[in-house]
């Protein structure tokens, strides 16, 4: 089996940087994100921050409000003028005034402390949908895999030819599934994948439906997948790539 990104590099992680002084929760970040795939970049303070910023090129700042030589404020209107970078702000400070302040200055996302990990993840992934930086590992916009293709542009699978219809949830599940080929998808990090915080939830139980429906569509011998595969005890897996 092999997969074809028409034209694109190997695929790369979205690189974060996390700017927070409170270093339990660096560690607890740090460990998570980068086992979600990313490749995280932590700061303790603005100037640190600031000289990481001017060297490295990133995808998604989150930021911290209070830290010990400054404030998150100032230091997102510097990465922002530094580079097109988007910013979620982290933060305990939940009054409105604040809140408000951090969208005016050009934020992305504001989320209060305490904070569910989960969400943060969501958050994540919906800030880099929405500024374009999700598909930046993608040069073209068609995948193929042995008989069938992913039209990206247009969000249309091709199995032989003919269209096949998925749903929202079972393109996006299958779209995961590929830009992450190679790699074991654990069920939880399958349903943090297709989590969105706009509304859609997938239980563990519904994802074994959505498995089920989207190997009946995809491949030959829904029975034996030759696409899909289940590693047992781990989770879900589109073997192996070959990328031109």
């Amino acid at each position: 089996m092999s997969i074809e990104f028409a034209n694109s590099p190997q695929l790369q992680k979205f690189k974060l940087l996390l700017v927070e002084d409170d270093k339990a929760i660096v560690e607890g970040l740090e460990y998570y994100l980068t086992q979600e795939g990313f490749e995280v970049s932590c700061c303790y303070n603005v100037k640190s921050a600031i000289d990481l910023v001017g060297k490295t090129s990133f995808d998604l700042a989150i930021l911290d409000i209070a830290l010990p030589d400054g404030n998150g404020y100032d230091l997102c209107k510097r990465i922002k003028k530094m580079g097109d970078i988007p910013v979620i702000f982290l933060t305990a400070r939940d009054d409105e005034g604040s809140i408000v302040m951090g969208l005016d200055i050009g934020a992305d996302d504001y989320i209060t402390k305490p904070f569910r990990v989960r969400e943060l993840h969501s958050r994540i992934k919906s800030v880099l949908r929405r500024t374009g930086k999700a598909n930046k590992n993608i040069n073209e916009d068609i995948i193929t895999i042995d008989n069938i293709t992913v039209n990206l542009k247009e969000g249309k699978v091709i199995k032989n030819g003919n269209i096949i219809f998925l749903t929202a949830l079972e393109y996006r599940l299958f779209l995961t599934l590929l830009q992450n080929s190679g790699r074991i998808l654990s069920r939880n990090q399958l349903l943090e994948y297709i989590w969105d915080v706009s509304g859609d939830f997938v239980n563990d139980n519904t994802l074994t439906v959505y498995i089920k429906r989207l190997r009946e569509k995809i491949e030959d011998d829904p029975q034996n997948p030759n696409i899909i595969k289940t590693v047992r005890g781990l989770g879900y897996q589109i073997e192996s790539r070959s990328i031109n």
